[in-house]
Formats: structure tokens, sequence, C-alpha cells
């Protein structure tokens, strides 16, 4: 008799485990169906189950019971049907490529759905061009947004928003928000996606957009994985442009910083036609005296001139980085640099401490580059900070806390965006402004001493707490329901609602902690 690609007894075993898995809370009567071609795909052994246990952050480690490497979408909604009809349903979290840092894409004693098997069974054909007027591709929630561009650059053309990393998954930051450099132009990536489909949390796969099955379309952007998971994703292009003009120039003084980083967008926002074009990008950054100011930031000073910037720092304490970039093509590499020097000029900055790059469309957007190392933790918090409280920010937070502490150590963003290029009906918590910061201390710290840098992030948020300062987290590590509703403010009664009517057994994303422990 002819023999299956999985054997009969390998099959019992799986199902065994799972049965064992859906039986093993005390006083449940009934088993768990595993639908039958589940069975190959679910991993209990040691290494599959390490592997989901951790994450980029290094600090939250959560052990879930069974790991799915799907082949298909049909194979994430039989799992998530399989919970939801459980007399207990067990948790069901999303591994994009593992890059949450205190453990959001966990899924204790529950099942953590890699992502990667749906990447690895399309084999690059994970992002489909499907119209060119308007330009729209067809992205799988699974894909890296790395793998989105060099799909689509190939074509001539690429998506307008980034985020600075682009080893993540595209389901993992449209469920954030995604935001970067071009988000003060093209708003964060969240703002720039026409339709959705989404496995939800009772197991079902629905296409949504702002006209069809709308609450589910924008609860799902910036949702956090609450209410489903993304599986498709059609997103806005751009024709991409070839080369990109890159400059950072250098301040001492807070006001003029931000003055000029303000100046700067207010001149430099979209209008119709504009596209790729122009001016793309706008990020600061601090310069801190606790090492190279050469990190994996995006820092291109030459070696020449490290001293006299690191005796800079020394000086002042922190010196303000503004980085800005301007995409071309159809003209000349002299007339853009004149362009930019325009743009420059006037500023009150420090002129002789201005330098440019000139990189290809490609090298800029891969400008980060990240090892993840086992011997690391990355503490991080990122907040959104209104425009109105920035300099009690700066003093308070940057020259008080951080400056006196003098621990911290690898890149600390600060730059801003504005509130319409949001839409408010996104699940996406931001500050009440018009014009807001976001602040992104990116620490990392060795594998057993990041309590110090935990102890100055609680400092931090209460700081602002007492200040009066009200920051979102961005990225968020809530851990009581209270600072949950906090958080969402007046968008928690929807978020509520939502979670009611598209996960209601709560099996969706429990390593947020927003209404489960785990």
């Amino acid at each position: 008799m002819a023999c299956s690609n999985y054997s009969l007894i390998p099959r019992f075993i799986l199902v065994i485990h799972f049965i064992i898995f859906c039986t093993s809370t005390p006083g449940k009567s009934e088993l768990c169906p595993l639908p039958p071609e589940l069975a190959p795909k679910l991993q209990f052994d040691t290494a599959a189950i390490e592997s989901a246990s951790t994450d980029y952050g290094n600090i939250v480690h959560n052990k879930p019971a069974a790991v799915l490497y799907p082949s298909s979408v049909q194979d994430i909604s039989s799992l998530i049907n399989a919970s939801f009809t459980c007399s207990t349903p067990f948790g069901i979290s999303t591994r994009g490529n593992g890059h949450s840092t205190y453990g959001q894409d966990m899924a204790n004693n529950g099942v953590v759905v890699d992502m990667k098997g749906l990447r690895e069974q399309k084999k690059g054909d994970g992002v489909v061009i499907i119209s060119k007027n308007p330009l729209i591709a067809d992205v799988g929630g699974e894909q890296l947004w790395i793998d989105v561009l060099n799909a689509t650059t190939k074509e001539g053309v690429a998506p307008v928003s980034w985020t600075d990393y682009l080893e993540l998954s595209v389901g993992g930051t449209l469920s954030n928000a995604g935001i970067s450099g071009q988000t003060f132009r093209f708003g964060p990536q969240i703002s720039n996606v026409y339709e959705l489909d989404v496995v939800t949390g009772k197991g079902e796969l629905v296409t949504c957009n702002p006209n069809n099955n709308s609450d589910l379309f924008y609860g799902v952007l910036g949702g956090l994985g609450q209410f489903g998971i993304i599986t498709r994703a059609s997103i806005v292009l751009a024709p991409a442009p070839k080369r990109v003009l890159w400059s950072q120039t250098l301040f001492s003084n807070f006001s003029d910083f931000t003055t000029a980083q303000e100046n700067f967008i207010a001149n430099n926002t979209l209008k119709p036609g504009d596209n790729n074009n122009g001016m793309i990008y706008l990020e600061g950054g601090l310069i801190l005296d606790n090492g190279t100011p050469n990190t994996w930031r995006t820092f291109f000073f030459p070696p020449a001139d490290l001293p006299k910037i690191s005796s800079l720092v020394k000086q002042h304490g922190i010196i303000y980085s503004l980085e800005i970039a301007r995409s071309y093509e159809d003209v000349t590499k002299k007339t853009v640099e004149k362009e930019m020097k325009q743009s420059i000029k006037g500023l009150s900055s420090m002129p002789e401490y201005s330098y440019q790059k000139d990189v290809s469309y490609l090298e800029f957007l891969t400008r980060v580059q990240i090892t993840v190392l086992k011997n690391e933790s990355h503490p991080w918090l990122n907040l959104l900070i209104p425009k109105s409280r920035i300099s009690d920010f700066d003093s308070g937070v940057f020259r008080d806390i951080v400056l006196k502490r003098n621990i911290t150590t690898g890149p600390v963003l600060f730059y801003p965006m504005f509130r319409n290029t949001w839409n408010n009906k996104t699940s996406a918590a931001i500050p009440d402004e018009d014009i807001f910061y976001t602040a992104g201390l990116l620490y990392t710290s060795g594998i057993n001493d990041w309590q110090v840098y935990e102890d100055q992030n609680k400092a931090i948020l209460e700081f602002c707490d007492k200040a009066g300062i009200n920051v979102k987290q961005y990225l968020a590590n809530h851990t009581t329901k209270e600072e949950w509703i906090k958080h969402f403010g007046s968008k928690w009664a929807e978020f509520e609602q939502r979670k009611a009517l598209f996960d209601p057994k709560m099996i969706l994303s429990p390593g947020q902690r927003i209404f489960n422990n785990n």
C-alpha cells in the first residue's frame, strides 16, 4: 500500500499532543477538535518551542504549547476555529519575524503562528502588482518589507511609507502603525493601505476596506493584532526614484533643532502628483557623550571629524542631529546638491558640521542593518509626544534623566510628524495635537543587565505622568487594563466593542496583555 507524505503513526502522535494540550486546563471536559490537515504543520519539539518563546527584546520569555507553520491562509483559519469551538479556548499569537521587544508576539501555553511557513510556501511570490492606475500591490501579510522593496523596485515602483528597518513583516507593522522619516509626508504605513484580508478571532476570512467591513479594516490597522491576523494587504505604490541625496546637520540648541525640523516638514508636505519626488525623509536624533557617534543608526561622519564632534558633545552634553533626504532622477546631481544647500541654508545650525552623501534609493532604504545576538537585550522605549511639551521633555528627560544617568547605549531618535496624515478611524493611539514628535530610545544591553534600562524607562514615564505630558507609547508595553484604557483614551470604548465583535473569546494576541494576562 502506498504511503502518504506523513505516516499514520507520526500524525497520530501529533493529534495526541494536541489533545493533551487542549485538555490540560483543570476542569475541562471536552476535547478540542484538530483538523487533520493541521497535524503535520504543528510542531511541539523543543527547537520550535524555544524559537517562539523569546523575541528581539530578549526580555520576556513565555513558552507556547505548540507552533504552527502554516502553508495556507486556511491553516490559520482552521487553527483559530479549533480554539474558538473549544470549551476553553487557547491563546494564539502571530510571529512575523520575531522583532517584538516585550513578548507581544507570544502565546504562553497557547499556539504561535509562525508566518515564516507562509513565506517559504510562496517562495518569493508574495508580492503582486495588481493595478497601475492607481499603483497598487497585493502583499502577503507574512512578507517582509525588504522583500516588498526588492519585488516592487524591479518594476520601477515602490511603497511610499517605510520603517527604518525592513526585516519586519507587513502584517506586523500594519498592526502597529509603521513609522519612519517618511511619515511626515506620506503618513504611517497604515495610512497607505487600500484593502486587507483578515482572519478574525472567529476563524472567518474577511476581505475589508474603507467601504466594506470598514469596522474590521480600521480596527485591524494599528490594532495590535487584537481583532484578526492580516494575511493580505493592498498597499499604495509610486514610481521609485533612482538616487537619494542624504544630508546630516548638527545643532547644539534644542529649540533651533526642532524649529528647523518643523520648518522643513511645513515646506515639504505632499502635493498632488509629488509621489516619491523631492524631499522624502526627515529624522532627528541625539548624539550623547557615551562613545563614538558612529553607530548602526545612520551617522556618516568622516573619521577625521570624529574628535571635533566628540569634543562638541562633551562641551554641550547633547548634540542634535537632523537628517533629510531628497530623491532625484531626472535632474543632475549638481542641481540636487544646490537645492539641498538651499534647504539647509539659514538654519540656526553649525554649518561646519553638515555632511552629504549620494546613494542609490535601495541603499538609502536599507541603511539600517541589525544583527540579532543571543547575548543582548533590547529594552526599548518609544513615545509619541505632543509638540507643546517637547521643551519640557528635552529638559526633564534628555537633559536630566538620560544625560545624568549616562547609561544609554544605542540610537536615540527624535523627529516630528503631522496628525492629519493619520486616519483617526484606525485603532492607533496618538497625541491630540496637529504636530507631535516620536522619541525612540533604542537601547542595547547585556542579557543580564537590562533592568537598569527598564528603571530608566520607568523614570521617564513617571516624569511625563507627573509633569502632565500626555505621551502615547508606540509599540506599547502596558501591563494593566487601566493603563491600556488610558492609552487608547477616547478610542477605548470602540476598541473594546471591536474586540467583542471580532474576537469575543479573546483568543488573539494574548502577549499584548490588553484583554489577557499572559
